[in-house]
């Protein structure tokens, strides 16, 4: 029985990881979207029409306006509509873009080229700083000119 109770009580204190992801912040920011699949609408509301299904979880996102628990995103192909909130995390994740793969050097603006990454590949960022994010591909990591990247703006610094 104390289990049970001990159980609920953590359920009722624990936020949940949806909330955690749709933390609020003033648009424009960048985010990424959270499941495998998720569908944008022409509007904020489940009767608007889908008008698009990603299938990439992790793609990044940008949140441009809100509306209730609806975001109105911009994918790196300029594409805007309206997601659900917990759709949306606020993990910071960027595409590589250009005509030729990405250099990911071993420190920022090193000599030496650790891994190069295609264009559409996408990786978690962190550490930007001076034109330059740590970039994580599935446990390779490197750092590439955020000017490669769509899902950072230039002058941006993150932790």
């Amino acid at each position: 029985m104390r289990r049970v109770m001990v159980a609920i009580l953590a359920m009722l204190v624990a936020v949940p990881p949806a909330a955690a992801a749709t933390e609020e912040k003033k648009p424009p920011y960048y985010a990424s979207l959270a499941p495998a699949r998720a569908r944008m609408r022409t509007g904020p509301g489940r009767t608007f029409p889908a008008s698009w299904l990603y299938v990439r979880a992790d793609l990044p996102v940008r949140v441009v306006a809100t509306f209730k628990e609806w975001r109105k995103v911009e994918d790196p192909s300029g594409t805007q509509g309206w997601m659900l909130g917990n759709l949306i995390s606020n993990r910071r994740t960027a595409i590589v873009q250009g005509g030729s793969p990405a250099e990911m050097r071993d420190r920022p603006g090193g000599p030496h080229i650790a891994y190069r990454a295609e264009p559409g590949v996408i990786g978690r960022l962190s550490a930007c700083a001076n034109g330059w994010c740590r970039f994580d591909v599935q446990g390779r990591t490197g750092f590439i000119q955020t000017d490669r990247l769509w899902g950072v703006d230039a002058g941006e610094t993150l932790p």
